[in-house]
């Protein structure tokens, strides 16, 4: 078998590798890239393919027929693997279509050239006959544009080959293989192209064709070629919101981010890189040391450096690149800027401070108040009983004002009491000492305390309560919930009524009620002691807000015992409160 038939063979092998490169591109087809990647792989076949039959061709008309073949990838497969290029590194954006159909106006004017070469002659001047029957039947003699498109192609390759060397040293180590990958690819038919200027009559551009397939294959086989370009790569580098710096094995910055830049200022005043971090960074020794100081694992620290008089802190984490094996040939250094998490925690550290002290010295100043206030409210209290005890039956005009003045001066000092109690239990400095108590015994001894108001206006204070229920309660919390919820009933209760105090145990809990038969509660002062927090709320007027401030300490105080308080009431017909505290049957006092 003669050379130029196993050049023809080895040329079809060539041309099959490279549809089947075309085929794993066609895979990721989704990408502008593999795209490309498949037109550049079927133009290089046709050629190979084309070539392949100029070798076996028995004539000029086989000849020219497999020109036909050969050009329709010859004048475009350079063009495309600069567009490659193009889109790899994210060259011209902005007018990058306009660009590429620049690119591809003189490959179309040589393709058109081609097929009407027998008119004009400006690609092939003549055909002569080969003496060498190891090559082609027929060996062409250039013309013109034959010699332009051959430079042009050199030139359109040469530019790739300058966007993949930019590329290549700014890229990530993993992104290196693959930019290799794609310069093998140009590389290798250009090389092999340069023969045909030496006075050889093979071309042997199709066989670099099949190398770059190789390379190809072994590329999106092996590093995943064409998965994620070194544009992408770049842009998320660049995008990243922390800094990054990127260091080989000798300690030398080898890339960084525009956040990094922002970061340290001085690395954009290096025009070159790979560089030593520690003239990069001469102004930052204190970094400089804790990086020289850590050892070969993946660690964590933070950083604070003054930049233009403002104080800037990071949480920096470092971490080592390995190559295959456990080789490590890197480190890359990631910045986390928490300035602004420093200040907001440096300001609400002082604005805690400064609550603190204004709590502090408001509690000061209400303790202050209200005992200025409660002692002499209590004063005021005995002498308007002192003064009724003197009075005598004939003063009976001035005993009417005074028995009002003691009323008003008496309600006067329990809404202060009342006061103070709740705001010492919303400050938790109310002590809870809860222990067993006889239920009946704590709300006899409440009706006795209530039993001088209720007989002023002849109500009638009951109580039904078995002596073998037992609460644990706190006792002073107790009876102050006794004491407001008798005292309301009281207050709207009319002359005549009666309230009675009823307690049952239901599990492991008692049931307390205060029942009267008084006017009742409208609807709308109902809602409003359903509210959270009733206190807080609108005024209803002088007696509804009394009553309302009693039942919200009260309700504070059942329900720091666990339990709850709630009630029902009907317009004229009364109302009835209930409380819950946790209880049982049989149990003794503890005091």
């Amino acid at each position: 078998m003669e050379s130029r038939h196993w050049m023809s063979i080895m040329l079809f092998i060539a041309a099959a590798l490279m549809l089947f490169v075309s085929f794993l591109s066609y895979q990721k087809r989704h990408l502008p890239v593999a795209r490309t990647m498949i037109l550049i792989m079927l133009t290089a076949a046709f050629y190979a393919f084309g070539y392949g039959l100029e070798l076996l061709s028995g004539n000029l008309s086989q000849v020219k027929l497999a020109l036909h073949i050969q050009y329709l990838g010859i004048p475009f497969v350079s063009t495309l693997w600069l567009v490659q290029a193009i889109q790899f590194t994210g060259a011209a954006a902005r007018f990058r279509k306009r660009l590429i159909a620049l690119l591809f106006l003189i490959p179309a004017v040589i393709f058109i050239l081609q097929l009407t070469n027998d008119w004009h002659h400006l690609i092939y001047r003549d055909f002569l006959l080969n003496t060498d029957p190891s090559v082609s039947l027929y060996y062409t003699v250039k013309g013109l544009w034959y010699n332009i498109h051959a430079a042009y192609n050199y030139l359109v390759l040469l530019g790739g080959i300058a966007l993949f060397i930019s590329m290549f040293v700014r890229a990530l180590p993993i992104v290196r293989k693959q930019i290799a990958v794609l310069l093998l690819g140009a590389v290798a038919p250009m090389l092999l192209n340069l023969f045909l200027w030496t006075g050889t009559r093979i071309d042997l551009t199709p066989f670099g064709f099949a190398v770059s397939g190789i390379a190809y294959a072994w590329g999106i086989l092996r590093f995943n070629l064409l998965r994620l370009t070194p544009l992408a790569m770049a842009q998320v580098f660049e995008t990243i919101r922390d800094g990054v710096l990127l260091f080989d094995y000798e300690n030398q910055i080898v890339s960084y981010n525009r956040a990094a830049e922002k970061m340290f200022p001085e690395l954009g005043s290096r025009r070159r890189y790979p560089a030593d971090m520690t003239e990069v960074l001469a102004g930052s020794g204190e970094l400089l040391e804790r990086l020289r100081g850590l050892s070969d694992e993946d660690e964590r620290f933070a950083y604070e450096r003054l930049q233009a008089g403002r104080r800037l802190y990071y949480n920096c984490s470092l971490s080592f690149i390995h190559d295959t094996g456990n080789t490590p040939i890197g480190k890359i250094l990631l910045f986390s800027d928490i300035t602004e998490l420093k200040e907001s925690e440096v300001r609400l550290r002082e604005n805690a401070r400064q609550l603190s002290e204004l709590n502090a010295f408001k509690d000061k100043l209400f303790t202050i108040v209200a005992h200025d206030i409660r002692d002499p409210v209590a004063l005021l209290v005995s002498l308007t009983e002192l003064l009724g005890d003197e009075l005598t039956a004939a003063d009976a005009e001035h005993a009417e004002v005074v028995r009002e003045i003691k009323g008003q001066v008496r309600n006067t000092f329990q809404l202060v009491d009342n006061l103070l109690d709740w705001y010492r239990s919303q400050k938790g400095k109310v002590s809870f000492h809860p222990q067993a108590w006889s239920v009946q015994q704590v709300v006899r001894q409440a009706l006795m305390l209530a039993g001088t108001k209720a007989g002023m206006k002849q109500i009638r204070l009951t109580e039904r309560i078995g002596s073998e229920l037992t609460v644990r309660a706190d006792k002073e919390m107790l009876d102050l919930i006794l004491r407001n919820l008798l005292s309301n009933a009281i207050k709207f209760t009319g002359i005549g009524g009666s309230i009675e105090v009823d307690a049952v145990l239901e599990e492991e809990k008692v049931i307390l009620s205060v029942r009267d038969d008084g006017i009742g509660i409208d609807e709308a002062t109902a809602d409003m002691l359903r509210l959270e927090e009733p206190i807080l709320k609108a005024p209803l007027g002088e007696e509804a807000g009394d009553a309302r401030f009693g039942l919200a300490l009260a309700r504070e105080f059942v329900r720091i015992h666990g339990g709850s308080l709630w009630f029902e009431s009907k317009p004229g017909s009364g109302t009835i409160f209930y409380f819950t505290l946790p209880g049982s049957a049989g149990g003794e006092r503890m005091e």
